[in-house]
């Protein structure tokens, strides 16, 4: 998610760079002359007379297999994508499937009367994604492609909040205070929809009662009248529980029985939009899609587990009486009349291409195949964590199904022929925590140390706390995506156990988490709104108010 920047003052900034005592030797100025002959990218002037410019766009122009180089060796400081266990967002496509997109990427996803191919793609996608969510008889889904969830999200709470609108103007009611609710686990752009758009946002606490999700009891303590929706969420980026749908969805039913009230609910299946349809655990066996009557809007991300990159959602709306006109553009653009709702206009529509690939090219039994090998290598990692004694497991799609309790000592479950369906339901994701046992033995270990000294084996495995209320519990998590083949699963727990061992071996009372592998850029220090782990007690709102993190 990109962050909010400011501006920066070049001259000032430049001087100071010059200036700083622990820059390179000083070179009296930046040097702007452009290097016309050159023999490879290393004899221009950038490798030892010039810096590459920063803050302001340089006077003349470079050779571009120099430019190419410069950036390419400084984007080698990045981490390693497929080692990037934070993030859902996928880092492999296949070959063909590169180089489609590589063939598509100048169409324009607003230029529909232009590339007509590529729109009958997205109405297929749209289609064959509604199907896979239980689209009903009778009814008509609608919906379209997104740059991802959060557009998908805001557009699905914009709908729910014009539909609570036109209801409280035909029975004649005040609507100028409209509420959503949502659990603290949810990611942040769900709280952005409602600060956004003018809406209060309940965000309930989460324990580990209610599994570190949505509390079902305290959504029926707090809805009422002026409740737009509920935000039900397919998968918590925290600890990757499915939200009890349709047990909430029930509870609505029963408070509309006492008092008329109708509140519909929108599913944040971010991921588990694209697990949940293939795997034989589905949601553990409740429903959770269109199947149910209060479920007027479903989104997805495709650049998750949709397995394209990163750049398309999807949302979709269980028929078209569900979308307010009022929010429907029609527009006449460049010789054509097409209707919109996106909060977007110009948008790639390379991406929309690679989904239409992935699902004919997978199928079903593709996508099962892919989703049922990354719970099963999520649930060999879960259960070789615990097997340390070093580490509890928050997660629970290891666990039989039925059992929630983390049990010290228990022989891990296994089964002959296993598949999803014989564990609990949940997100390829493993959530976990140093054991009451390590910490004990080893006080001065801290956690962040764990999550430091294995981003210098080139693994990005965050640490960061539970939602308020749970706050007090860190956890480190692991993303096992398409991408984390057995192989490079069986080094990861490796790595992890020798990272271990080596911090058991320190006696002193050192903060190995004070160890950071990394220096704050100029850029991040002088452009970002934002505030490094070492500093985030500054940040102007406490992790108790509202969404805290944007843990995608």
């Amino acid at each position: 998610m990109a962050g909010l920047a400011r501006h920066i003052d070049p001259d000032a900034l430049i001087q100071q760079l010059h200036d700083n005592p622990h820059a390179p030797h000083k070179r009296g100025g930046v040097h702007t002359q452009n290097a016309v002959s050159h023999v490879t990218p290393y004899s221009t002037r950038y490798n030892a007379t010039s810096e590459i410019p920063k803050f302001r766009i340089p006077h003349d122009g470079a050779p571009a297999d120099a430019v190419h180089q410069m950036l390419k060796d400084e984007l080698d400081l990045d981490g390693r994508p497929n080692l990037n266990l934070a993030s859902f967002v996928g880092t492999y496509m296949e070959e063909q499937a590169e180089k489609l997109m590589i063939e598509n990427l100048n169409k324009n996803m607003s230029d529909a009367d232009e590339y007509p191919a590529m729109m009958n793609m997205h109405t297929r996608c749209v289609n064959i994604i509604a199907d896979l969510w239980g689209a009903q008889k009778g009814e008509k889904p609608i919906g379209t492609a997104t740059t991802g969830s959060s557009e998908a999200i805001h557009l699905g709470g914009l709908a729910m909040k014009r539909r609570w609108q036109e209801r409280r103007d035909k029975e004649g009611k005040d609507k100028s205070k409209p509420n959503i609710i949502m659990g603290a686990n949810a990611q942040v752009a769900l709280e952005k929809f409602a600060r956004y758009f003018e809406v209060e946002a309940r965000i309930l606490p989460v324990s580990a009662k209610s599994q570190y999700r949505l509390d079902p009891d305290l959504v029926r303590e707090n809805i009422d009248e002026n409740t737009i929706g509920i935000f039900v969420i397919l998968g918590s980026t925290y600890t990757g529980h499915y939200e009890p749908v349709e047990e909430i969805h029930n509870i609505l039913d029963e408070y509309e029985k006492k008092t008329g009230v109708d509140i519909p609910i929108h599913v944040d299946a971010a991921s588990g939009g694209f697990i949940a349809p293939f795997t034989h655990a589905k949601v553990g066996g409740p429903k959770w899609n269109f199947e149910l009557p209060r479920v007027k809007s479903i989104n997805t991300s495709g650049h998750k587990f949709g397995l394209v990159y990163a750049g398309v959602g999807w949302i979709i709306w269980r028929d078209e009486s569900e979308l307010p006109k009022h929010l429907v553009f029609e527009l006449h653009y460049l010789g054509g009349t097409e209707e919109s709702y996106t909060l977007n206009f110009s948008r790639p529509g390379a991406q929309v291409i690679a989904q239409y690939y992935n699902l004919i090219h997978l199928g079903f039994t593709g996508f099962r195949a892919i989703m049922e090998n990354a719970l099963a290598n999520a649930r060999l990692l879960s259960k070789s964590l615990e097997a340390t004694g070093w580490f509890r497991c928050i997660s629970e799609i290891h666990r039989p199904k039925g059992q929630h309790e983390f049990k010290k000592g228990e022989k891990p479950f296994n089964k002959e022929g296993e598949t999803s369906a014989d564990y609990n339901a949940g997100l390829p994701v493993v959530a976990f925590t140093l054991s009451d046992d390590f910490k004990k033995d080893y006080p001065h270990v801290k956690q962040a140390a764990i999550s430091n000294l294995l981003r210098a084996k080139q693994y990005i495995i965050p640490n960061y706390p539970l939602p308020p209320n749970e706050e007090q519990t860190e956890i480190l998590r692991v993303v096992v995506r398409e991408s984390m083949s057995l192989d490079l699963l069986d080094r990861l727990i490796s790595d992890i156990c020798a990272t271990m061992e080596s911090v058991m071996e320190i006696s002193s009372e050192v903060d190995l988490a004070g160890w950071q592998p990394f220096s704050t850029s100029a850029e991040k220090k002088h452009g970002s709104q934002g505030h490094d782990s070492k500093h985030k007690h500054h940040a102007k709102r406490p992790m108790s108010e509202g969404v805290h993190r944007s843990v995608c």
